[in-house]
């Protein structure tokens, strides 16, 4: 269909602009991103994650780490591995795939990892950068996820590469992000304001909260309930962006089940003049960004240690 944002299109067309980076980073360089992924416990939608970013990361020429430790593993042990890879310099990037055990605390193993190893983006001085509205690369006017010193989280990076490379102007433009979480709505509606757009962040709280959604030129949905927007909330002409996964019973699925977003995508297509599917448009993007911050990590390493500029100054 015509208004579909095709975000396993876009991921592909990304994965091989890094692979070329890649390649220009060994021969100018000397160097090979490396992306280190730990995995602790057995559940078996994290190992799948796992094998997606390694088999990602394979594709565009990052050499991956993986570590996998038992459900058992102590933070402190599992800090200690932190610790070894905050040092190694082979390692750009480092992932910790959620979520933990229950007698871990995530907030102190992610706090953990080095602030430019932590291509989440989700390190409080990663976050405190973007709330700085530093995505403007220092001495540059125009707007550059490549040219920044710091990482900006996935998804949300993800979801402003889908309206930019959809040929969606930003500047001017109402948006609404429906979800407040600090992994997704906060960092996309700083993102979507440092371009220029007139944000709103809508929650089970807001008032009148189907009234906020029409007046918005981009929706992004963002709240983790399954097909909550509906086609009478949009705006006609307005660009939906739905960052949810949400599993439903589908009986006419061999699983039982079927994964739909947090708009209802039948209804909204209608309406919008570009949306986003689920699966196969945010999803993707997620670990596009991924790879894309462990290959800046690792040429602003290489610039530093050369004591070079980083490009675009």
């Amino acid at each position: 269909m015509s208004n579909l944002i095709d975000g396993n299109a876009i991921a592909a067309t990304i994965r091989l602009e890094l692979q070329a980076t890649v390649k220009q980073l060994q021969e100018t360089l000397g160097v090979t991103p490396g992306l280190a992924v730990i995995l602790v416990g057995a559940r078996r939608d994290s190992a799948t994650y796992v094998r997606m970013k390694k088999k990602a990361c394979a594709e565009v020429g990052v050499t991956s780490f993986g570590f996998d430790f038992p459900a058992e593993i102590t933070q402190e042990e599992l800090l200690a591995k932190i610790d070894e890879l905050n040092a190694d310099p082979a390692v750009n990037g480092i992932l910790v795939q959620l979520p933990l055990p229950s007698h871990i605390n995530e907030h102190v193993v992610l706090d953990h990892i080095r602030q430019d190893k932590d291509v989440d983006g989700l390190h409080p001085l990663n976050v405190a950068q973007l709330a700085n509205t530093k995505t403007h690369a220092a001495g540059r006017g125009a707007w550059s996820f490549d040219n920044i010193d710091f990482h900006v989280s996935c998804t949300p990076q993800g979801c402003i590469e889908l309206l930019d490379r959809s040929g969606v102007t930003i500047e001017g433009k109402e948006a609404v992000v429906l979800g407040r979480s600090n992994i997704v709505g906060i960092p996309v509606a700083l993102l979507l304001m440092q371009r220029n757009a007139t944000v709103t962040i809508a929650h089970s709280r807001t008032k009148n909260l189907e009234e906020t959604i029409r007046r918005a030129d981009i929706v992004v949905a963002a709240v983790g309930r399954a097909e909550m927007v509906k086609g009478a909330w949009i705006k006609p002409g307005a660009v939906v962006i739905d960052v949810g996964i949400n599993s439903v019973d589908d009986p006419s699925d061999k699983r039982g089940y079927k994964l739909v977003g947090d708009v209802n995508f039948d209804e909204c297509k209608e309406v919008a003049s570009l949306i986003t599917p689920v699966p196969g448009g945010v999803g993707p993007m997620t670990i596009a960004m991924l790879l894309r911050n462990t290959v800046n990590g690792c040429r602003r390493a290489a610039l530093a240690a050369k004591s070079l500029p980083p490009p675009g100054i």
